[in-house]
């Protein structure tokens, strides 16, 4: 069951479908912080609410459906989404694929499903946010492959004897590389480099 209250927003035109998708949602611990069941409607939300994940209904009401939104999404916004479906044929899977979406549930599915396709989704994406390019390009430094590795572990939380384990180098030569962080960011401590990590994440 998720514990850090993930933020969703549910996309869904059909009234009952929707309010058992957010009533399972808030059981497994997730918090649901938005519902439309228009898609011209789904874009005040998307622009006006923040969120971690999108649940998202191919065949939304409204001038714009499922896959319209979705290529918005992937324009405009940097939120994860998966998509909702009772089609399951052929043509509809190629152009939801095209999108790339983070998952595709075709419809009834169980609360289990919800839930792994829901986690899946955000561990892809928090992995893709922390890659090299993206904390070098949002930290405005370049670091070698093995500082990277260092900052991972500390992200992951790691000690410096389980960052050295993971890395297979020593504990001294954690802390070298480390004080070159320390250097290349204008930070004294982990706590600080830390900080500083996560404000640009």
């Amino acid at each position: 069951m998720s514990t850090n209250k993930k933020r969703i927003i549910v996309i869904e035109d059909e009234a009952l479908i929707a309010a058992d998708i957010m009533s399972t949602l808030e059981l497994l611990g997730y918090q649901v912080v938005g519902h439309s069941m228009n898609g011209d409607q789904a874009l005040d939300l998307f622009s006006s609410t923040p969120a971690d994940l999108i649940l998202l209904d191919i065949s939304i009401k409204g001038s714009l459906n499922g896959i319209d939104l979705g290529r918005i999404i992937n324009d405009r916004y940097r939120i994860p989404f998966i998509f909702l479906t009772s089609f399951s044929d052929v043509s509809t899977q190629e152009k939801v694929m095209d999108l790339m979406p983070y998952g595709y549930i075709i419809k009834p599915f169980t609360d289990r499903d919800l839930q792994v396709n829901i986690e899946l989704a955000l561990r892809k994406f928090d992995s893709e946010q922390f890659s090299k390019s993206s904390v070098e390009r949002k930290l405005k430094v370049n670091i070698s492959q093995r500082e990277f590795d260092l900052l991972k572990a500390f992200n992951d939380g790691l000690t410096y004897k389980e960052a050295g384990e993971k890395m297979f180098i020593s504990v001294n030569t954690v802390k070298t590389h480390q004080k070159r962080l320390f250097k290349l960011l204008g930070v004294s401590s982990r706590h600080e480099l830390m900080n500083r990590l996560n404000k640009a994440l």
